[in-house]
């Protein structure tokens, strides 16, 4: 009932993941549809794996490129301070997203830089003021912000990348997808806000929107339209079930226990073209243009991949890398930073949230606002 290797919940999974994209009105009914799962056994399944910790949420996910300033962050943090870094990051401050310890296989550029985040800020506050802050905090020596300049692929379906053959990928290159901020109303903000929210378990019901649409004081009929609307201006990402893919799950089951980010230099002119042939391999889940600067060798393309075995994960690698040779993209340096301790959670971008946790630790939020120019790009 709550393993994911059951074929049941395989097929549920296969769907659930990463495969809804944008707003639907009827998720559950949505999953029931596409794997061929009746709805009601498939709410009964969802409810169990929730409950037992094999999924760990269940959400509409949000294009958060698209609504606030970000970034991945590198942190060079004393080895004696690491441990709880992380833990205040994971624990205390709701703008950081993917916290991950990494290393490397021997030292490299960067290899320093044990503590990797996704960052995120209210639109009109300072990405980098909030950093200052969180390096001052936990006792970083240095940190590196790294924005996207653009995406080329973002979801990661675990279970059905179960078993890809090294090199396995699309017919088409990656689609690329922007990062520029889109402005939203007082309205459209009370719909995100109810929509983001993860489920409880009492939630997953066939209607499930009625409760959110009534949170938001809005009819469902409106609450629908808004949402529909904020999908085409692309601030929804998709409506996901999220798997422990990190420590064993109460079936004793690992999802995935390698998590590796590749890195890539190539020349400038190329991004574009890069990063969309790493995306279009189906075992990379996040793919992006981000400048490593000088302190990564200047490094250009970066993505993630998972796998149970580190030897197949670099298989993959090597698969990229020959592809993009075969493709005329040549690259003349590369690494990859593994990653160990782990933890993943939404990012927090609501500006009165912002400035509550900077009044709670004795801040003034209006310290925290962006410089001119300082909030045009996000990821």
């Amino acid at each position: 009932m709550i393993a994911i290797a059951d074929p049941v919940n395989a097929e549920i999974l296969a769907v659930a993941e990463d495969r809804l994209a944008g707003f639907q009105c009827d998720p559950f009914g949505e999953i029931a549809r596409r794997s061929g799962v009746p709805l009601p056994l498939v709410l009964d399944r969802i409810v169990a794996m929730l409950e037992a910790g094999t999924i760990r949420r269940v959400r509409q996910t949000l294009l958060a490129t698209s609504l606030a300033p970000g970034a991945l962050v590198a942190w060079r943090v004393p080895a004696e301070r690491l441990e709880a870094a992380f833990d205040f990051m994971s624990k205390e401050d709701p703008f950081s997203g993917h916290i991950v310890i990494r290393s490397t296989d021997g030292d490299s550029p960067g290899s320093a830089y044990r503590l990797w985040t996704t960052l995120k800020v209210p639109q009109g506050y300072s990405l980098r003021k909030h950093a200052e802050f969180l390096a001052a905090r936990v006792g970083a020596e240095a940190f590196k912000l790294m924005p996207a300049k653009m995406l080329f692929a973002l979801g990661v379906g675990h279970v059905r990348r179960r078993g890809l053959e090294p090199g396995a990928r699309a017919d088409a290159p990656g689609e690329i997808q922007s990062t520029n901020l889109v402005l939203l109303d007082e309205e459209e903000w009370r719909v995100l806000t109810a929509l983001k929210r993860e489920f409880a378990i009492d939630e997953i019901v066939e209607e499930c929107w009625v409760a959110r649409a009534a949170e938001a004081g809005l009819s469902l009929e409106r609450f629908f339209a808004v949402a529909e609307e904020l999908e085409r201006r692309k601030v929804i990402g998709r409506f996901s079930t999220f798997l422990e893919h990190v420590k064993p799950n109460a079936a004793n089951e690992r999802v995935t226990r390698y998590n590796a980010l590749f890195h890539w230099r190539v020349a400038p002119g190329s991004e574009v073209a890069a990063g969309r042939e790493v995306a279009r391999h189906y075992v990379i889940t996040h793919g992006y243009w981000r400048e490593g600067g000088p302190e990564f060798m200047n490094v250009n393309i970066m993505a993630v991949a998972h796998g149970t075995e580190k030897a197949l994960v670099l298989e993959h690698k090597a698969a990229i890398d020959a592809h993009l040779r075969e493709a005329g993209i040549p690259f003349d340096y590369t690494n990859v930073f593994w990653g160990g301790r782990s933890e993943i959670k939404p990012s927090e971008i609501a500006p009165a949230a912002f400035e509550r946790f900077h009044r709670t630790l004795g801040n003034d939020p209006e310290a925290m606002r962006a410089e001119d120019g300082e909030a045009l790009s996000s990821a």
